[in-house]
């Protein structure tokens, strides 16, 4: 009986084994999707194949193998039928891959050897070795990268005599694969290794490119041992040499090439600069106190002191406040204005705290500095200092005051910015520290109340210049300030700001407003501002087609004369079709 139950299970085996093969063979489609796509493939038009290539990427199998191989000989759908190959994970795309190579040429031939080398298959080595001789050299470069891809040791005994050989081409083709391998060999933690392929290559005759992707590759390999090496290359008198040894020093985790870029900044004057750059992007302690001594050094290149002292608003940190805050009062131009941008940059940590310390013993012109950096950075902690500061008698610390009061006021002391815009000599830049003020105030409505308290007993200028601020504060409440100055006809300077105002706002609720002023206002110029401000809310910020033609029926039932129409048809122009615009213009009921 056990032996009849093992025929039996032999036989059954035997039969599952031959349907199954049966199905491959038949290359219909395993799944009713696959079998979609493969009937696409035999008969739909190119563009339809081009898209079920793309498919049988992810619903492929086995059975759709034989419809794409034949696609690989054609011009417009070879590179499609090879994303399918690529990835189907079975070995019969290899195979009809290695078979392609036998009988295509040219374009069509780089494309299979590409797909063979995304599949990094083994058994295609002997292949590719061949296609080293190859005549063409886009074919023998596509080769040397797929054996590079594979990269097991029969692809790469397949590449290193082609390091010697004869062609230029060749030898360049496979240093460029022998350096994928040493890259893979390096992530497989096989420094050693990598770096002996790598010198290896540098030892050849090849082009430059090559030995300087080589030299990078040893040096990575070899980690902190490879810093000699390293410095070679930002000694190089090639630029190309010096552009992979810049490369390398960002790339390198060794606290040693921190210690080589410092060295190198001090002897190469000419290209400070660019060590500068590459121990910013290392960003480590090391780098940020060598940039530091670097700032300090009231003897350095210019040029090097300039970009060491932007790299700190990088990479600085609370330590680097002090040396950028003496650089930041320093006669050059330039580098106090770098220093004052890089604190600004530094991350917030303890910065804030220590500058507001500073605040109260600082004097003149260290005070002005510290009240500039208060404003680049909003410290509004540091309100009462610069409260305080307002009352010196040095005129350039008020005006820096007046300007970080701008960025740190609250709602509760706006006032006295209010006041300090109204009057005195420092009033228009007051002004300007306003506006900045209002407009990050959250409690906008509370805001404009105080702006209208002021404007009450102002002169006509500054009520003016209050009404501007208004405006850009918006708001219900500010919204109403402002159409109440368009409504006083009788005073022409607040109807011009009015319109003005209400022309440009950025919501949908001055429309009401802007209609009604278009059907009281005069002809002339202010009313012809309003049709244009309310036609605008109409093309801008209408909710829906429909609303904005019910503006536009409106606008044109206010209308009085042609010019009018002749406004409002610009505007119906921009509708997005006939109904829409027949309807903008149909009587109203």
């Amino acid at each position: 009986m056990p032996m009849i139950r093992m025929i039996r299970a032999h036989v059954l085996f035997v039969v599952v084994m031959a349907a199954w093969c049966a199905g491959v063979d038949a290359g219909d489609g395993r799944t009713e999707k696959e079998r979609e796509l493969i009937a696409r493939l035999r008969s739909a038009p190119e563009g339809e194949k081009a898209i079920a290539c793309k498919e049988l990427a992810i619903h492929g199998s086995a059975d759709a193998v034989a419809d794409l191989a034949t696609l690989l000989g054609d011009d417009k759908l070879a590179s499609w039928a090879r994303i399918a190959l690529e990835a189907i994970p079975d070995p019969a795309c290899d195979a009809a891959l290695r078979d392609a190579v036998g009988r295509l040429q040219g374009r069509l031939l780089v494309g299979v050897v590409n797909s063979l080398g995304v599949r990094r298959d083994a058994r295609a080595i002997g292949l590719l070795a061949a296609r080293l001789a190859d005549s063409d050299p886009v074919v023998v470069s596509a080769a040397a990268i797929a054996l590079g891809r594979i990269g097991d040791p029969a692809a790469l005994a397949a590449l290193r005599p082609a390091l010697a050989s004869s062609l230029p081409a060749v030898r360049d083709a496979a240093a460029e694969a022998c350096v994928v391998v040493a890259e893979r060999l390096l992530a497989a933690g096989r420094g050693a290794d990598a770096a002996l392929l790598c010198d290896a290559v540098c030892k050849a005759d090849v082009s430059p490119q090559r030995i300087g992707e080589a030299t990078r590759g040893a040096i990575l390999a070899r980690g902190a041992a490879g810093v000699p090496r390293l410095i070679e290359l930002l000694r190089s008198p090639d630029r190309r040499m010096f552009a992979f040894g810049l490369s390398v020093a960002r790339e390198l985790a060794a606290p040693e090439v921190d210690a080589a870029l410092i060295a190198e900044i001090g002897s190469a004057p000419d290209r400070a600069t660019l060590f500068v750059e590459a121990l910013a992007d290392r960003a480590g302690p090391p780098a940020r106190k060598a940039l530091a001594e670097l700032v300090a050094r009231h003897d350095a290149e210019r040029p090097a002191r300039l970009a060491a002292t932007r790299a700190l608003g990088r990479i600085g940190d609370d330590d680097s406040l002090p040396v950028l805050l003496d650089v930041a009062a320093d006669a050059d131009a330039d580098l106090a204005a770098a220093a004052r941008a890089a604190i600004a940059d530094l991350p917030t940590g303890g910065v804030d705290e220590a500058i507001r310390g500073r605040l109260a013993t600082a004097v003149p012109p260290t005070l002005a500095t510290l009240l500039d950096v208060v404003a680049r950075r909003r410290i509004a902690s540091a309100l009462p200092e610069v409260l305080a500061a307002l009352t010196c008698p040095e005129k350039s610390v008020q005006a820096a005051a007046v300007v970080a009061l701008g960025e740190t006021v609250d709602l509760d002391r706006l006032g006295i910015l209010v006041a300090r815009s109204m009057e005195g000599d420092d009033a228009p830049a007051a002004r300007v520290a306003l506006r900045t003020a209002c407009v990050r105030m959250p409690d906008r409505d509370a805001c404009v109340q105080a702006l209208e308290a002021a404007a009450g007993g102002a002169a006509p200028s500054t009520r003016l210049a209050l009404l501007d601020i208004v405006g850009e504060v918006g708001g219900k409440r500010a919204l109403a300030a402002v159409a109440a100055a368009a409504r006083t006809a009788d005073q022409e300077p607040l109807l011009d700001a009015g319109t003005r105002l209400l022309g440009k706002w950025q919501t949908a609720d001055a429309a009401p407003v802007l209609l009604e002023l278009v059907k009281s206002l005069p002809e002339g110029r202010y009313r012809d501002r309003s049709i244009k401000g309310y036609l605008r809310i109409a093309r801008q910020l209408a909710a829906d087609e429909a609303e904005r033609i019910e503006m536009c029926r409106m606008a044109l039932a206010a209308a009085r004369n042609d010019a009018d129409r002749g406004i409002i048809a610009e505007a119906i122009k921009g509708m997005p079709n006939a109904a829409a615009v027949q309807k903008a213009v149909a009587p109203q009921p």
